[in-house]
């Protein structure tokens, strides 16, 4: 019997609140003593200039609304988003100085702390949301198919990647070999998802890895979806993008990233309340039809939620260390649930009576 590889994140009750929020414009309004307070923690801040680095993903929406909304401002920061290609350069730009923030993917992260990389998970970004696509012409005539139908095909996909480590689980549980030949599948490995992505217009290239919002955009475009890894048993609640800093920056400049995740949690609320604004928000970082940002967004096929969840994410460690993906290592010093647990407790006591709040503190309780 096939076994999750995700069990400790069971977040069914957040996902549901993540895509029934109703279209009505949340109160952003202050109180004279929460804007005292507000003014005060800003006096704190020990960094007010933040760059944040990003994809070319709806996944980092939390970094767009909050962005777009004012909740940096509010918060006392000034942040500059900055779109990047890969998560190496991610990676590089923290320990260069050019990053104070970066959304990265979790397996990418995982590897490059297991290699020495001083780089701490602070949040999370995303659940869920990626998966593969098919030229049609491969499916033709079939009403249903699996991972299988990659059997003899070229597929393009990033290595070091959340999409490539959940292929390979998805192709091992079917006892289906990696490499060329009919009975195998040979993957092809590009530096970036957008690289995998366009190279389905190559002869060569069968089919591709594909991250939100490339799966809608290649079903709007004929591709067909060869699954969603949302639908996947093995797959359920796969821990996606983190936040990720350099540890000592953490260390450094604690009342200002603080100040970053309260930015975020309250972007959350603003997209379980607001989602058509929500969906304009994020048209202006990743410029295709709103109707596909919805379907990413609001589809049930993701959900991008402040979380740290660390036990989700050390669970996934476990597994890519099987695979062979990355050496085993202490991963309690690269993970910092601190930041998020005072933010999140700090907006609680800000509002007493908040449902989206309450449910965020239930859920980290539970799976810290």
């Amino acid at each position: 019997m096939k076994t999750k590889i995700i069990t400790a994140f069971l977040a069914a009750a957040l996902l549901t609140a993540a895509f029934t929020g109703c279209n009505t414009s949340s109160d952003n309004s202050t109180t004279p003593e929460t804007s005292a307070a507000a003014s005060s923690d800003e006096a704190k801040l020990e960094k007010k200039t933040f760059n944040l680095g990003h994809l070319n993903s709806t996944a980092h929406l939390l970094g767009f609304v909050a962005k777009e909304e004012g909740f940096f401002e509010e918060e006392g920061l000034d942040v500059t988003l900055t779109l990047f290609s890969s998560a190496a350069e991610l990676s590089s730009g923290l320990e260069n100085d050019k990053l104070d923030v970066a959304f990265i993917g979790s397996v990418p992260t995982l590897t490059f702390q297991s290699q020495g990389h001083d780089l701490t998970i602070f949040g999370g970004e995303m659940t869920n949301g990626h998966g593969y696509v098919i030229k049609p012409e491969f499916v033709e005539g079939k009403t249903d198919w699996d991972v299988s139908i990659l059997k003899g095909r070229n597929v393009a996909s990033v290595k070091n990647s959340v999409q490539d480590a959940e292929l390979q689980i998805l192709l091992k549980d079917k006892g289906i070999e990696i490499g060329e030949g009919e009975d195998k599948v040979n993957i092809v490995y590009f530096d970036s998802q957008k690289d995998a992505y366009n190279a389905l217009q190559n002869d060569s290239i069968d089919a591709a890895s594909a991250y939100s919002p490339y799966t809608s955009l290649a079903e709007s475009q004929g591709y067909k979806i060869v699954y969603r890894c949302s639908e996947e048993k093995l797959l359920e609640n796969q821990p996606c993008c983190r936040q990720v800093a350099a540890t000592e920056a953490l260390a450094k400049y604690p009342n200002s990233y603080a100040a970053f995740e309260r930015a975020l949690i309250k972007a959350y609320k603003f997209t379980q309340e607001n989602k058509e604004q929500t969906v304009k928000d994020v048209k202006k970082y990743i410029d295709i039809e709103e109707d596909l940002i919805n379907t990413e967004v609001y589809g049930g096929y993701g959900s991008s939620v402040p979380d740290p969840d660390k036990q989700g994410t050390v669970t996934l460690k476990n597994s890519i260390v099987e695979l062979g993906y990355a050496e085993d290592y202490d991963i309690d010093k690269l993970y910092n649930t601190d930041i998020y647990k005072n933010a999140l407790e700090s907006l609680i006591k800000e509002n007493p009576g908040d449902k989206i709040y309450a449910e965020l503190q239930k859920h980290f309780e539970e799976f810290e």
